[in-house]
């Protein structure tokens, strides 16, 4: 009676998993165990190319402060650090000299005048004598002759007058330009001189500002033939500009020009950026890093980051859905990125489906379950055969 039980129960057993095997082979065949995964379709766009230069700022204008004229200042007229606007005093040089030499030019034009007016008058009293010739002529061509030079004595001291009062204005040393000026190099009492190779003080205007960016001439070379032969378009000139604390300047920038000459020294060459700094953040010698669109790529493929892997030897490559739903591996070009993808220069083509979720275990032709990567799925998640199974083995158990 056992062995009828026996015999029996195997063979239930025994139908059982041949029905579980036979299911699982059906699962199996019908491509229902194989792992789900994302994708995303590759479509082109037009990328800007985007160029990072370190720079220096550079103040709008910079005047030195310098004397005309020589002599002691007795005072300085301005706060250092502080604002000035062309045209006010800031040093006051004695002007006693200066204001003598134009009281001594004042007195020189007025006996000029008075010299060229008696002068005069004898001419013109010689001339009708000497029509009647009772003087001799010579008499009156000298007495014209000293007319015109008394007139021509008279434009002189006019001119040494000129001379002296622009001295005496001098005396008083004003701003060339408007903007900041920073701490003054003379005192009250110093002797300076027109010749003097040290400033009094440095003036400059700091809204707006400049941004001198250096761009190796060989990349500048490589844009200018991508632009050329069609592979890329011109940008825009705007430019943005990083601190060097990481931060993001807010107010953005204009190209304004680059130099035509490629330094013998560095092999780059100097791009010049305009900023508007009316709160004053950007000081002149600052290090920044100047970001701006220099090309536009028409014809690049974005790709999130987690769809590109990379080789041994860093060269970029991505699975693809490929025939059959079978994973297929292609080596692209993606050198660079933009925000939160790769820019893909070559290696795909339009409309092909790019695994971006469940790439961790797969391999060249292996049998995938592909979805859309926005849909709601589980990427990675066991065979329905599999976890059936287990929950069968654990209700047995």
């Amino acid at each position: 009676m056992l062995d009828k039980r026996s015999l029996l129960l195997a063979g239930a057993l025994c139908a059982v998993s041949l029905s579980l095997g036979a299911c699982s082979a059906e699962e199996e065949k019908g491509g229902r165990g194989a792992p789900e995964v994302g994708y995303v379709v590759a479509r082109v766009e037009a990328v800007p190319v985007t160029t990072s230069l370190g720079g220096r700022t550079v103040a709008f204008e910079t005047s030195e402060v310098r004397p005309q004229v020589n002599g002691l200042i007795r005072r300085r007229l301005f706060t250092e650090g502080g604002f000035v606007r062309a045209g006010q005093p800031l040093y006051q040089i004695d002007p006693s000299l200066y204001q003598a030499g134009v009281e001594q030019a004042a007195a020189n034009l007025a006996s000029a005048r008075a010299s060229a007016q008696a002068a005069e008058e004898r001419a013109r009293r010689l001339e009708p004598l000497a029509k009647m010739q009772a003087v001799a002529e010579q008499d009156y061509t000298d007495a014209l002759a000293e007319a015109r030079m008394a007139r021509a004595a008279i434009a002189q001291n006019n001119a040494a007058l000129e001379t002296a009062r622009i001295n005496l204005r001098y005396a008083t040393i004003t701003a060339p330009i408007s903007g900041r000026i920073g701490r003054s190099l003379a005192t009250p009492g110093a002797l300076v001189s027109a010749s003097q190779a040290t400033p009094l003080a440095t003036i400059q205007q700091t809204d707006p500002m400049y941004v001198d960016m250096q761009q190796s001439s060989a990349e500048l070379t490589r844009l200018r033939q991508a632009i050329e032969s069609g592979g890329v378009t011109a940008g825009s000139a705007s430019v943005r500009l990083r601190l060097e604390d990481g931060s993001a300047y807010g107010p953005v920038g204009t190209v304004q020009f680059s130099e035509v000459t490629v330094s013998e020294a560095t092999g780059t060459v100097t791009l010049r950026a305009r900023f508007p700094n009316p709160r004053g953040v950007l000081l002149p010698g600052m290090f920044v890093t100047a970001l701006f669109d220099q090309a536009v790529n028409p014809s690049a493929i974005l790709l999130p980051q987690a769809a590109v892997q990379r080789d041994f030897d860093g060269s970029a490559f991505v699975y693809l859905v490929g025939k059959d739903n079978k994973a297929a591996r292609r080596k692209i070009v993606a050198d660079r990125t933009v925000g939160a993808n790769w820019v893909v220069t070559d290696g795909l083509k339009p409309g092909e489906r790019v695994i971006t979720q469940g790439i961790g275990n797969l391999r060249q032709g292996a049998p995938i379950r592909p979805v859309p990567a926005s849909s709601v799925q589980r990427v990675g998640a066991q065979p329905k055969g599999a976890a059936t199974g287990g929950t069968a083995e654990a209700k047995g158990k």
